[in-house]
């Protein structure tokens, strides 16, 4: 081989002699052929695929930039060189002998090669990124490999004349032209056509240079440094990591993937079958039935018998094992690309042991050449380069791949909430589901980032193994003897975590569960005064997580502490073992370093693997947990048809749903049609199957038998509307295009104008979260309004007149359900318990029990005196005749007709809340004396407010924007953590670590002089004395470190637990007790963030960085230490780094800590959002917008994802920066070693070096582990800012009302004036008025006329601004909260229960006795419903009492005030929801039961409030009349006109 090089060249290839001298050379044989060869090789075998965007045909030629020409010019200049070159070698053949072959083939080889390359230039236009990698790589190989030529020619022109002149000045113009290209490509080539796409994301057009080292990134970090980042200052995402492209992919694999599963699952279960033999006998069931039962599990794979006794655990079984292979699946080209950077990078780590060997070798040997010193340092630098720029790509790539999981992850979830069936939607609660997103979503981004460490950690394992043996033979083994012990005490530790983990996280659930419902229901609470109760049981929760939490500390800090021991155990080990098994062992530095440099390499992959052990336990509950989910059913809505049949628009055929798939039929054989166009109201007592038969309709239940013909589309107005947290308009809107004329149409038809006159921005108003700021009343017409304007086919309206008042109600049925209204073309489908709408409709169908007991026209039921008759005549008047009804009904409606267009209907009453109140008030002064029954606004006018710029007004905007905080966390916040753990606590922690420290440095300078003292003794006998003694200090030394840090770690965790203890505490307590209006300004789900991620940060993230961050930071000043130690000079070299990393360090954590908080902001609203489309469910699919709102979720996903994504760049940016600090810091360590070769002792050099190998890593962490604390430490802040909201006022304070109080219930107002927030206007202005004992005072007035604030008042729910009430002589602004809310009761608007007893729902302090209670349910007619469910009171209440329905809870409701039987009860209004029946017990109940009481009743219908002994008629705030109803409709006065709009005209005429 070498010989026929020889003669290729003509000269020696190879001779050992040319480098054993101190000014060595390699021959030019060696010169011409290989280092020419290594690079063009690299070039032709990669760049033919660098061509292939040039074999696509393009119509477009894309443009020509500066950069493309200057590239271009260069390669072109180049290839006239090789020419020359070629030219040259002819021109000399002539002339003389002929030349060796080498003077043709390279310029030959050269011609072709930057032919190449012009080809490549050109090819690379037709990308986004113009720059090739490939070429970067070449030039870089090109130019180190003709660094050796370079030097040699210059050496030679030095000591004589040039012998060839033209080639030395060929060679340097064309090293000089590389060099220019190389520097030249290291630039960024933008074209015109993709400035914008740059703009918007550098990276797509960054150089491959800027792209390794995370140049384009720089601006942002610049940017974050000088301001704060906003999310628009944020790059966006590449197309390619979009949640749509991510989720298009995930779901295709998955889809198949969970079909193989389910096969799977059919045969598990099939095998179980056999197992456990024939059921059959065990269930005394015939066959036929068993049969049944089969042929269902068939059809629903997931659902498993429940009848079957065999069953293993109440769990059932779900298709397993497919969430896994569909992520590897989806992302294998990120997987692929990150193995390969892993392995590069793997491989390098091993070289610099083996460097530093050599490097200690030519420290202690006096004869070695100098040149070989720098070369070991240069190449030592080298690999620290290389290595780390492919750890950055790896951990670039790593942490794409989590956030990519994540996105995709979360929007199967999402998709899958929309689509999946009731009952699956029945096992999770919308907090379960939350959490699905939060929390398990969040476990796979963590496991994608270290996924490969499971493969890569063995094998840093084995190939280290492999090279101590090379150092310490088989004393290795004792070391690997320890590591092996080790690995069964970790085992058991993970072992334990885990069971700790899964029961934490059933407790977190839970207690997020109750906070959820405390943030729903909190006005009930305070009402109620039940807080402490609710504080109570959230208490309980929290106390058994921190027990755990605890104790999962403590074995972390087992875990730590028998890690920390593992290196030094290790090397101990094998050392004692070296130098006890033979005499003639004589431990030298080179070994000792090089072990130890290896014992280090060790010591990350076992660190790292029982970490992603653990990780990967939590990750496999979490798959679990989403395979479940994932896997469960969907919505069967086979039962549905769509066919089309003539003269029919919906047609139930023996239909028989259940809400259960083995649950009793809630609607039984209904057997309907509906003719198109027709109306038809549904009518039955409450619980006899009216929604459910809607539900049916809809396709939300299960099917038994039967099935449902559905013509057209459908729209659905749902019982309790459902309000988006969006404006007004889009609300009605509902993703439609803008019709303005259709728009308009509407809002008149549905009574919205006077609304939208309230409101402070009229349609453009912000309607917050589940509609707080809208009364029941305007929620139900806005739900109509977008029924309406969505311009369906079919109308499905549940009971949508229940929450308005009867004159609107009445206005609504006119213009926009009844025969003449703007749907009297449509199918519609009303479920109804008002009997006055009835004569006007096609059809009724009467259910009972589930099954329709009669239908037909409202005449012909009437004459069939069946169930329907009767229940009319209990509630119809007596006197009228039905026929007069109905021809008076239809006299009123053409009345109506004939009246003036313009007439809109009065404002309707509803309960009003603090917002909406605080919304009317600021709605401005001169509407307020809005005229009284009529309101005339014509479109004209009202289009001319349209034109006008829109004004933000106050209080448009309800929902304030989640504060972000700004700028640096104030020192205070560390403070204030460190204060919770406990001062002395965490001085003593520290203390630990330095301890710890110290011992390392001992441990290291003591090995150093051991190795020393193979020099010493170099032809003697090692005395054994020495030699025990060495061993036994380094022993004691390494003993001491470890357990300084177990005290360290154990003290953490008491004092973390404690700081845990207290956070939550002080934020609970805190949150229980500020006003109601905070809960009407902060949207819930920015609460429950504070309680569920913050306090997750502060029990587990905190403790985990202040740790990380104390041992880097010690770890750092160690090593910095002992390099110093070695060779002083490097502290001159420490200040320039220092200052270099502390700048990096400043600007990179302004922009990081900004990027986290972005991060957390932008991720409450996916969550929300969740939130809202979960409880909307029912509303989404009827209208079939399940699309617009993936879409949604995917746009919401992108912004968080893009500023998460921007944060690991951010990190990436940082770390390379850092690693080439660290590069440095090996460089000059080694460089100071060669240069004061002679002084230096081998031990002290080694020390030096592997310590500075070991310090790049540390560097890093330090810097992440400071920002990551930062990052952190922001939850201390977000949940220190919710416990500092002022608070209402003391619960109880030291004058207490007398026992007893209210004994007699008189109420005085005196002069009362309120205003919901310091800045707004009055909303009581000045009421005078007494209320005697045992009195019944209606209160009434329109909308905003202030009758909800009156209760507000009367529980201080708002506080005076002048004047004062007074109850039984005492004055209720100077008692306690407490001592207020518990003597009176109310019965509010809404009905909200918790999850929980029944029991408890009525008694949560457990102050009754049973009979007691069981006596208040039998006054509030539930005592028959509650007796017959299996548990009685012990009943669980569903999530927002889901399992009852909503007349039950109604009546619960009542129970509870009956239970309380305070002096004086406030009713507001709550007969809304409940048919007339239910109505009429409630009515009964309190008249007879509440006799000896104080009752105030704020009425919206006037028929309840006709018997009462007086009425107070409020407007604007002020009271206008006051007396009894006999003597109010005697005088014309407003009363009277309400009257009038009501049909009533004396007090006897009332239904009731």
């Amino acid at each position: 081989m070498s010989a026929a090089l020889e003669d290729f060249c003509g000269s020696v290839f190879w001779n050992d002699s040319f480098l054993a001298r101190q000014d060595a050379d390699l021959p030019v044989c060696f010169q011409q052929t290989v280092l020419v060869w290594i690079p063009l090789g690299f070039l032709w075998i990669l760049a033919p695929w660098q061509l292939l965007p040039m074999c696509k045909s393009r119509a477009k030629r894309p443009s020509v930039t500066v950069l493309y020409i200057i590239k271009q010019v260069l390669a072109t200049l180049l290839m006239m060189t090789a020419v020359a070159e070629l030219a040259l070698a002819f021109v000399e053949d002539t002339e003389q002998d002929p030349l060796p072959a080498v003077q043709y083939t390279n310029p030959s080889l050269y011609i072709a090669t930057w032919l190449l390359v012009l080809l490549i230039h050109d090819a690379r236009r037709f990308c986004l990124h113009r720059d090739s990698g490939i070429l970067f790589c070449f030039w870089i190989l090109s130019l180190l490999c003709g660094v050796l030529p370079f030097q040699s020619l210059l050496r030679k022109a030095l000591q004589a004349p040039i012998s060839d002149v033209p080639r030395f000045a060929l060679f340097f113009i064309s090293y000089g032209l590389q060099l220019l290209l190389f520097l030249v490509s290291g630039f960024s080539d933008i074209a015109p056509e993709t400035k914008e796409i740059a703009k918007k994301n550098p990276e797509v057009t960054a150089s491959f240079l800027s792209s390794i080292t995370f140049e384009w990134y720089t601006s942002t970090v610049f940017k974050g440094y000088h301001k704060p980042l906003e999310i628009e200052d944020i790059w966006e995402l590449k197309d390619k990591d979009k949640t749509q492209a991510i989720y298009t992919v995930l779901e295709k694999n998955m889809k198949m993937a969970v079909r193989k599963a389910q096969e799977e699952l059919e045969k598990r279960k099939y095998k179980k079958r056999r197992w456990e033999g024939d059921p059959d006998h065990r269930n005394n069931m015939n066959k036929a039935q068993s049969q049944d039962i089969l042929v269902l599990e068939v059809k629903q794979p997931k659902k498993k018998k429940k009848k079957d006794k065999g069953d293993s655990g109440s769990c059932k079984d779900y298709p397993r094992g497919w969430l896994v292979k569909t992520l590897c699946k989806t992302f294998w080209q990120n997987l692929l690309l990150s193995v390969a950077f892993k392995l590069v990078h793997d491989g390098l780590v091993f070289v610099s042991p083996q460097l530093l060997k050599l490097l200690i070798a030519f420290v202690s040997d006096e004869d070695a050449f100098a040149w070989q010193g720098y070369l070991y340092t240069i190449l030592l630098f080298l690999a620290a380069l290389i290595q780390s720029v492919c750890l950055q790509q790896y951990f670039s790539l790593c942490f794409q791949l989590g956030i990519n999981v994540r996105a995709g992850l979360i929007a199967a979830i999402y998709k899958k909430a929309l689509t999946m069936s009731s009952a699956t939607r029945k096992e999770s609660t919308v907090g379960e589901t939350v959490n699905l997103m939060s929390a398990d979503a969040q476990r796979f981004m963590d496991m994608a980032n270290f996924v490969h460490q499971l493969w890569s950690s063995p094998l840093q394992i084995i190939v280290s193994i492999l090279f101590l043996w090379k150092e310490l033979g088989p004393s290795v083994l004792a070391g690997i003897a320890v590591m092996v012990l080790l690995i069964p005490i970790n085992a058991f530790l993970v072992a334990k975590s885990k069971t700790i983990q899964v029961r934490n996280m059933k407790n977190k659930d839970e207690r997020m569960k109750i906070m959820g419902e405390i943030l729903n229901g909190i006005k009930i609470l305070k009402l109620f005064a039940w807080e402490p109760s609710f504080e109570k049981r959230v208490n309980e929760i929290r106390a058994r997580e921190l027990k755990d939490l605890v104790n999962f500390s403590y074995l972390q800090s087992i875990s730590v502490f028998v890690f920390t021991c593992a290196p030094f155990l290790v090397s101990l080990a094998s050392f004692a073992v070296f130098v006890l098994v033979d005499e003639n062992n004589i431990l030298d530095a080179q070994k000792a370093f090089t072990s130890i440099s290896l014992f280090n390499v060790l010591r990350f992959p076992m660190a790292m693997l029982p970490m992603v052990l653990s990780s990967l336990v939590q990750t496999n509950v979490s798959t679990a947990r989403l395979e479940r989910y994932l896997g469960g059913e969907d919505l069967d809505t086979s039962a549905i048809h769509h066919n089309p049949i003539a003269g029919s628009a919906v047609r139930f055929s023996e239909a028989t749903f259940a809400w259960e798939q083995d649950g009793n039929a809630a609607i039984k054989d209904v057997t309907l049609d509906i003719a198109p166009g027709s109306l038809v109201a549904v009518v039955g007592a409450v619980g006899s199957g009216k929604s459910s038969l809607v539900s049916a309709m809809l396709g939300e239940m299960e099917h038994i038998k039967g099935h449902i013909n559905i013509q057209g589309s459908l729209a659905y107005v749902p019982q309790q509307a459902w309000i988006q947290n969006a404006t007004l308009k889009d609300n009605i809107l509902f993703g439609s295009e803008l019709d303005e004329a259709r728009y308009q149409q509407v809002i008149k038809a549905c009574a919205l104008l006077p609304d939208l006159e309230l409101l402070p921005a009229g349609d453009q108003t912000e309607i917050g979260e589940k509609g707080i700021n809208l009364s029941g009343g305007q929620k139900q017409r806005v739900s109509l309004a977008r029924a309406v304007y969505s311009n369906a086919d079919i109308y499905v309206l549940d009971d949508p007149l229940s929450a308005v008042d009867a004159h609107v109600g009445k206005y609504l049925f006119d213009h926009v359900l009844g025969p003449k209204g703007l749907l009297q073309k449509k199918t519609r489908i009303l479920v109804t318990h008002s009997i006055s709408f009835l004569p006007q409709v096609n059809n009724i169908v009467v259910l009972v029990a589930g099954a329709v007991s009669e239908h037909g026209s409202y005449s012909t039921l009437l004459a069939n005196r069946g169930a329907f008759a009767q229940f009319l005549n209990l509630y119809g008047s007596q006197e009228e005749d039905a026929s007069e009804k109905n021809t008076s009904a239809v006299a009123l409606a053409e009345d109506e007709e004939q009246a003036d267009d313009g007439i809109e209907p009065c404002v309707e009453e509803g309960p009003d809340d603090v917002v909406t109140m605080t919304l009317k008030r600021e709605a401005s002064i001169h509407r307020r004396e809005f005229s009284r029954s009529v309101s005339k606004c014509s479109t004209s006018s009202w289009k001319k407010t349209q034109e006008e710029p829109p004004k933000k007004l106050k209080g448009q905007q309800l929902i304030e924007k989640e504060t972000v905080e700004t700028g640096k966390v104030k020192f205070s916040m560390y403070l204030r953590y460190l204060h919770a753990v406990g001062l002395w606590c965490s001085f003593f922690i520290a203390m630990g670590y330095v301890g710890q420290y110290a011992a390392y440095v001992g441990t290291n300078l003591w090995l150093s002089a051991w190795t020393d003292d193979a020099q010493h003794y170099l032809n003697q006998t090692y005395p054994p004395e020495q030699r025990d003694l060495r061993i036994g200090v380094f022993g004691a030394l390494g003993v001491s470190q470890a357990i300084f840090l177990l005290f360290a770690t154990l003290l953490s965790a008491r004092g973390s637990k404690r700081a845990s203890r207290v956070m939550h505490q002080q934020l609970l307590s805190n949150i229980l007790r500020v006003p109601m209006s905070f809960f009407d300004t902060t949207p819930t789900g920015r609460i429950v963030n504070r309680f569920a991620k913050d306090i997750f940060t502060i029990d587990e993230t905190i403790p985990m960085s202040f740790r990380s961050w104390l041992s880097c930071f010690m770890g750092i000043i160690s090593t910095l230490i002992m390099i110093c130690l070695a060779t002083p000079f490097f502290a001159l070299i420490i200040i320039p780094l220092g200052i270099f990393y502390y700048f990096v360090l400043r600007f990179y954590i302004s922009t990081s800590r900004q990027l986290r908080r972005l991060d957390s902001v932008t991720r409450s609203p996916i969550y929300s959002h969740f939130g809202e489309t979960v409880s909307g469910l029912s509303v989404i699919r009827a209208y079939g917008h399940q699309e617009r709102f993936l879409q949604q979720n995917e746009s919401t996903m992108d912004i968080n994802q893009k500023s998460v994504y921007s944060w690991i760049i951010s990190n990436r940016w940082l770390a390379i920066r850092l690693e080439f600090v660290g590069s440095l810091v090996v460089f000059f360590s080694a460089l100071l070693a060669v240069i004061s070769k002679g002084t230096l002792e081998g031990g002290i050099v080694g020390l030096s070096v592997s310590s500075a190998l070991n310090v790049t890593q540390t560097l890093n962490w330090l810097v992440r582990t400071s920002s990551e604390l930062e990052t952190n430490i922001v939850a201390v802040e977000r949940v220190h800012e919710y416990t500092k909201v002022k608070n209402e006022a003391p619960w109880v304070t030291e004058k207490r009302p007398p026992r007893g109080w209210p004994s007699k219930g008189e109420i005085r107002f005196v002069d009362y004036k309120v205003r919901y927030r310091p800045e707004l206007e009055l909303v009581l202005q000045g009421i005078t008025c007494d209320i005697e004992s045992t009195e019944k005072v209606g209160v009434v007035g329109r909308t905003g006329a202030g009758k909800s604030s009156l209760t507000n008042c009367l529980f201080r729910v708002l506080e005076a601004a002048e004047g004062m009430i007074i109850i039984d002589e005492v004055d209720i602004a100077t008692i306690g909260l407490h001592d207020l809310r518990q003597n009176l009761t109310i019965i509010p608007q809404d009905p909200v229960l918790f999850t929980g007893t029944l029991r408890m729902n009525l008694d949560p302090f457990n102050q009754y006795t049973d009979e007691e209670v069981w006596k208040a349910l039998e006054l509030a007619h539930l005592k028959t419903y509650i007796q017959e469910l299996p548990e009685g009171l012990l009943h669980l209440v569903s999530e927002g009492g889901e399992n009852l329905s909503v007349g039950q809870r109604q009546l619960v409701c009542l129970a509870r005030a009956l239970l309380r039987k305070a002096k004086i009860l406030i009713l507001d209004e709550a007969t809304a929801a409940v048919d007339l029946e239910t109505d009429h017990l409630i009515q009964t109940t309190i008249r007879s039961e509440f006799a000896a009481c104080t009752v105030l009743t704020i009425a919206h219908r006037l028929h309840t409030i006709m018997d009462s002994s007086r009425v107070m008629v409020l407007q604007a705030g002020r009271i206008v009349e006051y007396d009894s109803p006999e003597e109010l409709l005697k005088k014309e006065g407003v009363f009277s006109a309400m009257a009038k709009d009501a049909g009533i005209t004396s007090t006897e005429t009332t239904i009731m």
